[in-house]
């Protein structure tokens, strides 16, 4: 089985830490994260399962204890970044993508 293509999203300068972004990928939205602290990439799906909306780009990032998190604009439910696991509500997950940077462009794998 071959490997998914790693498809090109933006440019990594146009990144904001701390702040998320929205991509189309494959006909999926995907919200990226810069994280200032980590200075990590995190790619994941943009839809918010409790809301029922795609909203996760313009959540906010966090902590809660080690794990990293994006807060849902909506009902504040934490998701993690790593995992896609919601920590108030463990019967939601949302999708996490590969992500890396490559000459200088973000690219998704999805």
């Amino acid at each position: 089985m071959s490997e998914k293509p790693w498809i090109s999203v933006c440019e990594f300068e146009d990144l904001i830490p701390d702040t998320g972004v929205c991509a189309l990928v494959n006909n999926k939205q995907v919200a990226i994260f810069l994280s200032r602290r980590l200075n990590e990439i995190f790619a994941v799906s943009n839809f918010d399962p409790v809301g029922e909306a795609n909203v996760l780009s313009r959540g906010i990032i966090g902590s809660i204890g080690d794990e990293i998190v994006v807060a849902s604009p909506l009902y504040k439910e934490h998701y993690s970044l790593r995992t896609g696991e919601c920590l108030e509500k463990p019967e939601y997950q949302i999708s996490v993508f590969p992500v890396r940077v490559d000459d200088g462009l973000v690219q998704v794998q999805a």
